[in-house]
């Protein structure tokens, strides 16, 4: 079965679409607010192997929507928090003691998450609702999540071809292995 294959190729179908861009601005905006999957990367990577010479515009629109999307997540994570308080479904004594950490920490938390497989989502809403600083979390968000889509659109550009006749090779073994290594994960910590 090839089921890998096929999800490859269709995305690197729609990274072919005139609709790629529209694509690619609604996902990356609402990753980082709501949605958990798919990273804006997935569509990025074979949109800037399809047209190398636009690698670094996909980025800069994957940025843009992206630390839009962290915004709104900012604003979700404020309203989030008084509604748990407002019902007493987290305790004040929680949220202080989590509000002093992220006063601490806060800008590394959301700059991590923000170049990492972290969900940055989860950043953002807790940024948010710690009423972290909204200046330094849209810088360390632009700093971020442009070194990561930058370096993905560069990436793509330097080893694409050879990155597409490789993936295309073992995409398949590479999925069958990621769905073991989470299995026995989960196994493991059980």
């Amino acid at each position: 079965m090839q089921i890998f294959s096929k999800i490859y190729q269709t995305t690197l179908n729609w990274a072919h679409s005139r609709f790629a861009v529209y694509w690619l601005s609604v996902v990356s905006f609402l990753e980082s607010s709501v949605l958990p999957y798919p990273p804006p990367d997935v569509l990025l990577a074979p949109m800037a192997l399809k047209q190398p010479n636009k690698a670094y515009s996909f980025a800069s629109i994957a940025t843009i929507f992206s630390v839009l999307g962290g915004l709104a997540g900012y604003f979700l994570g404020d309203i989030l928090l008084d509604f748990l308080l407002t019902y007493e479904l987290v305790k004040p004594e929680s949220v202080v003691l989590i509000k002093s950490f992220f006063d601490e920490y806060g800008i590394w938390v959301v700059g991590i998450a923000a170049f990492s497989p972290i969900p940055y989502k989860l950043a953002t809403i807790s940024a948010g609702s710690m009423a972290m600083p909204i200046l330094p979390f849209v810088a360390i968000s632009i700093v971020a999540r442009a070194a990561r889509y930058y370096l993905v659109a560069g990436l793509v550009r330097a080893y694409g071809d050879a990155c597409d006749q490789w993936l295309q090779k073992y995409i398949d073994r590479l999925g069958y292995g990621l769905i073991v290594i989470v299995i026995l994960g989960v196994w493991y910590v059980d």
